[in-house]
């Protein structure tokens, strides 16, 4: 089983200049072409196919200072046309006046199955207390949350809310919540990411947005912790999906812990059985 933790969709409400510069740079003159295409379920489902993609996770983003707005309700209707879509909400708690009373009405009303939270594009610390009501909405309704860890090419992004130690306080203070490392402290704090996931059983590393062929060379003792390390593509911003698989099928790892990278450490956090 493969499963994508990280895709965004191809269309959104409003679009940055930084968001259409960066998928400019990946498409070239094929953007025009990706975004019509792949705004159908239908189209995207068949992209999936050609990957060997089971499962994707795709994620709504309220980000309107940095990338852009694809709001929950796009999302949930995408992911209405199939089960192998698997929707995400975005919270931005800035201009949710309760966050928490949001979160248990998109997981229980809409079907939103985690929660995807950007701390450097919105600017707050993933430790601030602001957002500990909505952890432990999460907690208690029993998602995983995502968080984007790491640094950020966007307009407007400060990077000094990506630093992975603040996600310490986080996991400590909430034991049975699951977080995600997306992008895994890239690129200042690989280590800090690498020694979170090790000691919290409540924390992961979660893959997208870094080249496949070095994570070796990013995380040298990746192996060690491969039922902690999540697969995620970072789609649309790394259109080589397939390829990507491909070479982390051939990492100079066990292929038990390429198998618990790319599908079953995801299948058991979202709950899905491989006879699904």
């Amino acid at each position: 089983m493969v499963i994508d933790f990280h895709v965004h969709t191809a269309r959104y409400k409003i679009m940055t200049p930084a968001l259409q510069d960066l998928l400019q740079k990946a498409w070239g003159d094929r953007l025009d072409w990706m975004v019509k295409t792949y705004s159908s379920p239908e189209a995207f489902l068949g992209l999936m196919d050609e990957a060997g993609i089971d499962y994707a996770v795709i994620l709504a983003e309220l980000a309107p200072i940095t990338t852009g707005i694809a709001d929950n309700e796009y999302v949930t209707e995408f992911c209405s046309k199939s089960g192998r879509l698997i929707p995400f909400a975005s919270i931005n708690p800035y201009t949710c006046t309760r966050p928490a009373e949001e979160l248990e009405n998109l997981v229980r009303n809409y079907g939103f199955r985690g929660l995807k939270l950007y701390p450097t594009y919105q600017h707050y610390y993933p430790n601030d207390a602001m957002m500990y009501p909505l952890y432990s909405k999460a907690q208690e309704l029993g998602i995983p949350i995502s968080l984007h860890i790491g640094s950020s090419v966007f307009t407007g992004a400060r990077l000094k809310y990506g630093d992975p130690i603040y996600l310490d306080d986080v996991a400590v203070d909430f034991p049975d919540l699951v977080l995600l490392q997306c992008h895994s402290g890239r690129p200042f704090w690989y280590q800090k990411a690498f020694f979170l996931a090790r000691l919290h059983k409540n924390v992961y590393m979660e893959i997208s947005g870094l080249p496949p062929k070095k994570l070796l060379d990013y995380f040298p003792e990746l192996e060690r912790i491969s039922h902690k390390v999540i697969y995620g593509s970072d789609w649309p911003g790394a259109p080589t999906i397939r390829e990507n698989i491909q070479t982390i099928r051939n990492l100079q790892i066990s292929e038990d812990s390429v198998l618990k990278i790319l599908g079953q450490n995801a299948a058991g956090l979202l709950g899905i059985s491989e006879s699904e």
